[in-house]
């Protein structure tokens, strides 16, 4: 097959505009054109971009819109990103392409509370850069626009990383590196704002900053003897100190005009700022720049940063102010986003037909919560995945806080699929209740759902009402943790760790004998912990009990995905979080699906990879026929299969995954079939593509046209809970169950025997 030919028109030094629908458009610098194909490497690529316009190859970002989305950067990483982008194009003959030269520090990682299956913070799992380096602003470069990616490059530090950025972040490049011993003090450029009698200001507001700028250059505090709006009279803080100034507004220009000044301390400087003239919004401006590059600016980071730059001692509630009016100005008011709901749900609904959006207040019109599942998400689940759905719920770390409920599916190559989800004012029984009746309103599926979620009452209860003949099977780390908790004090972490790697023997032993045999290890250990487990329903977690098709899926993990996509965008006003969920979702869809079309294999490529391992050890054993239908398979163990019954061998490897297990191929093999014949539908190419056939379309204007009008709800914000609140609910022993994360596909080789746990 020949290669896939396109022309790249690289376009440089123009600029990008946000257009009145926020897609973006480039206007002005130059440009020229390239030839590319999917054979082409990254660095010909970029080598040749350089030698056109002459600039360095360590510089150049390589960056393109998807077809039919215009809001959104996609960067050009490596050579997979540059083919992906030459599929993404399809049978167009060119391609824009933009050519950004680019140097940024790379911010630090802010901390997320983790979901409730992985119990892990963001800032557990990475660890900030050092040393800090200092940002400076050069505005003659192209503007970045709101929402994209980009990729970060720190000299000092040997750092290279890609960072994708969610829809409304807003920043300019390059953003020169400047180390802290090289970099003068922030507040000598503002040495002269004040120069003497006769400086004229346009308002007093200008004045006044002004004099606040002054005040920090040179190191002194303030006090206001006279202070409205027509005059101001200002004197050193320090008792004694003959530092004085007094500005008035002239009639005649109206502008405001300093009329005396004596510019002398005689305090010998023991007024020194301790943040005093830092108002909230000067500490706004100061650190407005860095803000829109790192929404997750720290206010002890800032406290730190202006002591470093500028000398001044903030406290924490300053800088906290400063850049709770920043975010205002660069994300909207999280207020306001609320009374966009009722806009957001239509939106929804018009732009995606088929999805289900909805939400619901409370009594004092307060929200309560919201429910979404777009028609891509329901279609892909009843078309293409296993009747098996996970529920994780997530802490938000926003300004009204929340939960996010999740439901998220496997598709038929063992990805994550997402298929509905939901912003709730708490995690309670009610809401769950509330969830789940949205989520049997949405999914028309005819056959039993087996869920896999925790083992609270509420949730088992709503499970068993409202999706009637389900199977719920109970989160296996739940299990564990709970185990550990019950056990606090009593054993060491080494016998703790053996107790749990016996649970998950236990629950993943795919015959009776096996659970008993891994239990009464634990119960020779403590009596009590096999009590303990033996209560806890192992009908409901344990492989050899378990009535349903989890296809040897024992936790709820699924939720990362979800928990990801949280962490980059807990912070934004709510239309906005879920505006970037959505666009995570449709990206999501469109690369799985251009990547399975280049499969040519029967069944997805997971599924494949584990056939080929069941059909290699077929060589090693014995087939024997007994009557009828009946096989007797010998090996390392002796196994009976029963060709008329499908998924039917004991050694329950071919029931619990889908996939014939060694002992089923042999026999397939014997009677002249094809072992693809008695894989499950869902593990098929097919059945994959149906998943993501369905697109998920943009929501435009998310923010500018959703104005609530007097004829829709009035929703208003949550009480917020108190801080810590969610943590204090939801607290863990992660101490211990963090070092006993289990990996399902490493932990059981395809014969279903116990492996061991990774620490």
């Amino acid at each position: 097959m020949a290669p896939k030919r396109l022309i790249a028109i690289c376009q440089y030094g123009g600029e990008f505009e946000t257009e009145k629908d926020d897609s973006l458009s480039y206007r002005g610098g130059d440009a020229h054109a390239i030839y590319i194909d999917d054979q082409t490497k990254l660095d010909d690529f970029k080598m040749e971009v350089a030698e056109m316009f002459g600039c360095s190859i360590s510089t150049v970002s390589i960056k393109y819109f998807v077809p039919g989305n215009r809001k959104t950067l996609i960067s050009v990483s490596d050579d997979k990103d540059l083919e992906l982008m030459i599929k993404f194009h399809g049978d167009s003959i060119t391609a824009d392409v933009y050519i950004i030269m680019e140097e940024i520090v790379a911010p630090d990682v802010s901390s997320m509370p983790a979901s409730r299956s992985s119990r892990t913070t963001l800032s557990e799992e990475v660890l900030p850069l050092d040393p800090a380096l200092d940002v400076v602003d050069d505005t003659t470069q192209p503007n970045i626009p709101l929402g994209g990616s980009l990729n970060i490059v720190d000299d000092t530090n040997s750092i290279d990383e890609h960072i994708d950025l969610p829809p409304g972040i807003a920043f300019i490049l390059p953003i020169s590196v400047v180390p802290y011993e090289k970099h003068a003090k922030g507040a000598e450029q503002w040495q002269n704002t004040i120069t003497g009698v006769g400086q004229k200001f346009s308002s007093i507001h200008e004045y006044r900053e002004s004099l606040r700028k002054y005040a920090i250059a040179h190191q002194f505090a303030f006090r206001f003897i006279k202070n409205d709006g027509d005059r101001v009279t200002v004197k050193c803080k320090a008792e004694g100190c003959s530092w004085r100034i007094h500005a008035s507004k002239d009639s005649a220009t109206q502008l405001i005009s300093i009329k005396t000044m004596n510019p002398t301390h005689t305090c010998g400087g023991d007024a020194v700022s301790s943040g005093l003239q830092a108002t909230g919004s000067w500490v706004a401006s100061v650190v407005k720049e860095k803000l829109e590059v790192f929404l997750e600016y720290k206010p002890k980071d800032i406290v730190n940063d202006i002591k470093q730059e500028y000398g001044i001692d903030l406290n924490y509630y300053q800088a906290w102010r400063g850049k709770e009016s920043d975010k205002e100005h660069l994300q909207g008011s999280h207020k306001d986003a609320y009374s966009q709901l009722p806009s957001l749900c239509e939106r929804i609904m018009e732009t995606n037909p088929g999805s289900l959006a909805t939400f619901t207040t409370k009594e004092d019109s307060s929200f309560h919560r919201l429910f979404i599942s777009f028609h891509a998400s329901l279609s892909g689940f009843v078309q293409g995945c296993r009747p098996l759905l996970f529920l994780d719920s997530i802490p938000l770390k926003s300004k009204y806080q929340g939960m996010l409920l999740t439901a998220t599916a496997a598709d038929g190559d063992d990805g994550i699929f997402p298929v509905a989800f939901a912003v709730v004012d708490a995690e309670t029984n009610d809401n769950w209740h509330w969830f789940l009746l949205q989520l049997k309103s949405a999914v028309s599926r005819s056959s039993p759902l087996t869920f896999i979620a925790d083992r609270q009452k509420g949730l088992q209860e709503s499970i068993s009402e409202i999706f009637k003949g389900s199977y719920h099977g109970y989160c296996l780390r739940y299990i564990a943790e709970q185990l550990v908790r019950d056990l606090e004090g009593q054993f060491s972490q080494e016998v703790k760790r053996i107790m749990i790697e016996d649970l998950y023997r236990a629950a993943f032993a795919p015959k009776l004998e096996d659970f008993h045999t891994s239990v009464e290890s634990i119960k020779r250990i403590s009596l009590d912990a096999y009590n303990r487990i033996m209560q806890s329903e192992p009908q409901n977690w344990a492989n050899s009990f378990f009535q349903g098709a989890r296809y040897n899926h024992l936790t709820s993990n699924f939720g990362e995905l979800f928990y990801n996509w949280a962490a980059d965008a807990h912070e934004l006003p709510i239309t906005q979080m879920v505006d970037a969920i959505r666009g995570n979702i449709m990206e999501l869809i469109y690369t799985r699906r251009a990547d399975s079309d280049q499969w040519l294999t029967r069944l997805t490529p997971s599924m494949e990879e584990k056939l080929e391992n069941e059909s290699l050890k077929v060589c090693s054993l014995q087939v024997l026929q007994t009557t009828g239908s009946i096989f007797v398979v010998r090996g390392e163990s002796t196994e009976v299969v029963d060709k008329d019954r499908c998924w039917d061998c004991s050694c329950k490897g071919w029931q619990l995954t889908g996939l014939p297990c060694c002992h089923a191929i042999a026999v397939i093999n014997c009677i002249g079939r094809n072992p693809y014949d008695y894989c499950s539908r869902y593990f098929t190419t097919e059945s994959y593509r149906l998943t993501y056939v369905e697109s998920i379309q943009p929501i435009l204007d998310v923010d500018s046209s959703m104005q609530n009008d007097s004829s829709q709800v009035l929703v208003t914000p949550p009480t917020r809970r108190p801080p810590g609140s969610w943590a204090q609910e939801f607290h863990f022993q992660k101490s211990f169950v963090k070092c006993c994360i289990f990996s399902e596909k490493s932990a059981y080789n395809s014969n279903n025997s116990f492996t061991g746990i990774s620490h």
